[in-house]
């Protein structure tokens, strides 16, 4: 009775199921062309290529299992795409943010590649012309040696742009990708100060201080450092709304600004500005804060320590072994005794 029941109730099964769903159910399998995917940051955009890894197996690629002058999908299976989170130039053409299919026309001569609005169709089978956002020619390079699988990389990377290359076989194709970060920043900002950031005093001041250092936006960026400020009036809004008023040509009430934010300025707040006086090639200015350092903290060994690297910095040595070896007796932690001995001992040794 019991197997009785159950033959009835698989003979139901299969009465209730679609045809076609039940008798078609593919188990997942190793591919011959194996996904891939490669992300580059550049700033804040992601560029993104997503593909399938086709293998040479000892075949004619170019000319044979790719054929010349026709629309190749730059990979295996479904479109190869590539994505932009950002607007992007390619080739002198901005491009919108957003997904795109990828497609390669190989020639004997130069090698066309082309962005399509259509990301989402399997290879190139359905590339229609009319459809193309960007077409533009790159360069073949042979290789010398065998790339057996197809890859796309990322090369060259910079602050602002990034290589697309494509290698296959003894064949590599190049374009480069440029990216407005600074647009990208200031956009991320805004967005971001719409969210949780916006209730505390550091995310507006490190917008203002975006804009200042990169000199960009310095109108608004007023606005974002005055709503620090009013927030928690400390050293480092003061200090960057000092900037932004010395970029608009207001240098007495930038001075009169930052000698306020000094005379509250912590330790570790005086040193980093001097280590950025530093940085700036302003060794005396750097000097000036750290002596005005120890003046305040006197018991702290790293008060010492950046006074020394100051005069050293400045080619000053016999006062960079005093305050150097000041630090010396005071310091604890062996790592920076270690570091500060070994800097008086080439010191002295010049």
């Amino acid at each position: 009775m019991l197997v009785r029941s159950a033959v009835l109730l698989i003979a139901l099964l299969v009465y209730l199921i679609p045809d076609t769903g039940f008798a078609q159910q593919n188990l997942t399998m190793p591919m011959d062309s194996p996904y891939a995917q490669v992300v580059q940051r550049i700033g804040l955009t992601d560029i993104t290529i997503t593909y399938h890894r086709p293998g040479v197996k000892d075949r004619k690629i170019w000319g044979g299992l790719v054929p010349y002058d026709q629309v190749w999908r730059a990979g295996a299976n479904d479109n190869t795409t590539i994505a932009f989170t950002d607007p992007v130039s390619i080739a002198g053409k901005e491009i919108p943010a957003g997904s795109y299919g990828l497609h390669i026309i190989p020639a004997t001569g130069d090698w066309t590649v082309v962005l399509s609005s259509v990301y989402y169709a399997w290879g190139s089978f359905s590339y229609d012309e009319n459809e193309d956002v960007l077409r533009f020619t790159v360069k073949p390079v042979a290789m010398t040696d065998l790339t057996e699988r197809l890859i796309y990389y990322f090369d060259n990377p910079t602050d602002n742009a990034v290589d697309v290359v494509m290698q296959w076989e003894k064949v590599k194709i190049t374009f480069p990708v440029t990216v407005n970060v600074k647009d990208a920043v200031l956009k991320n900002i805004r967005m971001e100060l719409r969210s949780l950031p916006r209730f505390f005093w550091q995310p507006w001041n490190q917008a203002a201080n975006y804009c200042l250092q990169n000199d960009i936006n310095l109108e608004e960026a007023m606005t974002w450092v005055d709503r620090s400020i009013a927030m928690n009036e400390n050293f480092n809004n003061l200090r960057v709304k000092a900037g932004l008023l010395e970029k608009q040509g207001q240098k007495a009430q930038a001075d009169e600004l930052m000698k306020k934010g000094i005379a509250i300025a912590s330790e570790a707040e005086l040193n980093i500005y001097g280590y950025q006086l530093l940085g700036r090639g302003e060794p005396d200015q750097a000097i000036e804060m750290f002596k005005l350092n120890i003046e305040r903290h006197p018991d702290s060994w790293n008060v010492y320590d950046s006074l020394g690297e100051a005069y050293a910095q400045k080619g000053q040595t016999k006062l960079a072994i005093e305050y150097y070896q000041k630090a010396l007796d005071m310091v604890n932690l062996d790592n920076h005794k270690k570091r500060i001995e070994d800097i008086l001992k080439n010191l002295k040794a010049q």
